[in-house]
């Protein structure tokens, strides 16, 4: 009986901390492709903390941020500054989960 209680409990809090899961989906970047700026938009389950990078095609990362979300939609205003024309790979992590998507740059 006390272990079907306890599995039962298990289960309880196991399914508990998996519907409070932090996740960020709906990543997408227009325009794009573009030549001076980009909005990166995604959306987000809860106020957390992401990391946004831009890496070039052979993986070397060419700009990083830290950035606070909030529930919702939330948008990322990116400039090209100094990078070259071509592909990149700009990703958003969370502590879950890790979105990756390109753009060109113009």
């Amino acid at each position: 009986m006390i272990k079907k209680i306890l599995f039962i409990l298990f289960l309880s809090i196991t399914t508990l901390g998996f519907s409070q899961e932090n996740s960020i989906d709906g990543l997408s970047a227009a325009p794009n492709p573009f030549t001076s700026n980009t909005k990166i938009s995604f959306s987000s389950s809860s106020n957390s903390a992401i990391f946004f990078t831009v890496k070039n095609v052979l993986g070397k990362t060419v700009y990083k941020k830290n950035i606070k979300t909030k529930t919702g939609k939330n948008t990322i205003a990116f400039y090209k500054e100094n990078l070259p024309t071509g592909m990149y790979i700009y990703s958003i992590r969370d502590k879950n989960k890790i979105i990756s998507k390109r753009f060109v740059i113009r």
